[in-house]
C-alpha cells in the first residue's frame, strides 16, 4: 500500500478513568471525532500525521502515525489521568517557621497581614498546578537540592537536570496547552452561540473548528484579554480558512 494516501484508522483509548467523549484531532487532515463509551474512535490520517488526544480528566497526548499504524489501520492509546494536587493544609495552631503562616494562625484582636509587618505579598492570579511545577523545575535559586556555580549566578542541580532531560520544555508546552485550552473553552461558553448563528456550521464540526482556532500560533495573542469584537474578528478569519480547507478536502 502507499503510505502517502489518507486512510481511516480505527482506534481504542485505554485509561484508568472515563474513556468516553475524549477529543481526537488530526489537524493535518482537518478531521475530528470523540470516543464512544468503550473508548473507540475512527479518524482519517496518513503517514507522519500527528493525532492529539485531550479531555478534562486526562493529560493531553500526541501520537505520530507510523508505518505499523498505517499497515494495520489501527492504534491503541493509553492516557494518563490528570491529577490535581491539593495545596498543603496546616491544621491547628502549630508554628511552622513560616512567618506569614504563623501570623495568620495566631488569634489577635488587631488584624495583621503581610503589609503590616513589611513583608511583600502576592495578590495576583494564583498559579495553576502546571505553572507551579514549571516554576519549581526551572528554579535558579533553590533553597535545597544543591546548586552548580557558573558565570552570572547559580543554577540548581535540579533545574540543570530538568533542562537536559527536557522536563522544563515539556512543562512549558503543558502550561501553554492548558492556557490555550482554557481560553478556547471560555470563548466557546461566551461567544460560540452568537458566532455560529451568523457563521453556520454543523454541530458535530463546531468543536473541531474551535480546536482549529486554538491551534493557531497567534490564538492566545489575538484572543487573550481582548474585546469580544476583536475575538469575533479572529474567529471569522479562521472560519473562512476552516471552510476553505473543508472544501478542498472534499474535492
Amino acid at each position: 500500500m502507499s503510505f502517502s494516501q489518507v486512510v481511516e484508522i480505527s482506534g481504542v483509548v485505554n485509561s484508568l478513568v472515563e474513556v468516553e467523549n475524549i477529543h481526537v484531532l488530526n489537524k493535518a487532515e482537518q478531521d475530528f471525532t470523540i470516543t464512544n463509551a468503550k473508548g473507540e474512535f475512527k479518524i482519517k490520517a496518513k503517514l507522519n500525521d500527528t493525532i492529539r488526544f485531550s479531555s478534562l480528566v486526562h493529560q493531553s497526548k500526541y501520537v505520530i502515525v507510523d508505518k505499523n499504524i498505517m499497515l494495520f489501520k489501527a492504534m491503541r492509546v493509553m492516557l494518563e489521568e490528570q491529577v490535581n494536587e491539593l495545596d498543603e493544609v496546616v491544621v491547628g495552631k502549630v508554628l511552622t517557621g513560616n512567618l506569614f503562616l504563623d501570623i495568620n494562625s495566631v488569634d489577635s484582636k488587631a488584624p495583621i497581614n503581610f503589609f503590616d509587618v513589611g513583608i511583600p505579598g502576592y495578590t495576583g492570579r494564583i498559579k495553576t498546578q502546571s505553572e507551579r511545577r514549571l516554576s519549581q523545575a526551572s528554579d535558579l535559586n533553590p533553597t535545597a537540592g544543591g546548586s552548580l556555580g557558573g558565570l552570572g549566578g547559580s543554577v540548581s542541580g535540579d533545574a540543570l537536570i530538568n533542562a537536559i532531560t527536557g522536563r522544563t520544555k515539556m512543562l512549558k508546552k503543558r502550561v501553554a496547552h492548558e492556557e490555550s485550552e482554557a481560553l478556547m473553552r471560555n470563548i466557546k461558553a461566551r461567544l460560540a452561540a452568537d458566532f455560529f448563528r451568523s457563521n453556520p456550521l454543523e454541530e458535530e464540526f463546531r468543536m473541531e473548528f474551535l480546536y482549529f482556532c486554538a491551534d493557531d500560533p497567534n490564538f492566545v495573542k489575538r484572543c487573550k484579554n481582548q474585546t469580544d469584537f476583536n475575538i469575533l474578528l479572529f474567529l471569522r478569519s479562521k472560519y473562512q480558512d476552516y471552510m476553505r480547507n473543508r472544501s478542498e478536502t472534499k474535492n
